[in-house]
């Protein structure tokens, strides 16, 4: 488990215990929607953790499906491959998924990393072993 959803599992037990001691103190009606109010919060907060990795998920395709015309564009008469963070894997949740690595054939050891916005696809880093770095083909110019 990423350090970040250890922080989010106790900042919702947190205010979930905190609303529970709180609704104890109080009588009759209050106490039930108190009680009921901290039961909505935990369902809210699972729905919320079960359904983001799936939305992250959705949200990654739609900004591929935009990238893929914007490379079209650009490098015509090039190939590539697309590459995205396996978000739910462990050992990546460290990493953004939203950054899209693209690997063009005529240079399989470098690897160009893409934000995509709605209006705007932005070209922000890449990665390489290579030495020489003025010879990178496809680098955007700054």
């Amino acid at each position: 488990m990423h350090p970040t959803e250890v922080i989010e599992f106790i900042v919702v037990g947190v205010v979930i215990a905190v609303i529970i001691l709180i609704s104890f103190i109080l009588k009759g009606n209050r106490r039930k929607f108190g009680l009921v109010f901290a039961t909505v919060v935990l369902l809210a907060y699972s729905v919320f953790f079960i359904a983001r990795p799936n939305w992250i998920d959705a949200q990654i395709e739609k900004k591929v499906e935009m990238l893929e015309p914007y490379l079209e564009q650009q490098y015509p008469n090039d190939e590539w491959i697309i590459t995205t963070v396996p978000h739910k894997e462990d050992g990546y949740k460290h990493l953004n998924p939203y950054y899209i690595g693209v690997v063009f054939e005529d240079e399989p050891e470098v690897t160009y990393h893409y934000w995509v916005e709605k209006n705007n696809i932005y070209q922000v880093s890449f990665s390489t072993k290579k030495e020489n770095l003025d010879e990178l083909k496809f680098k955007d110019s700054e």
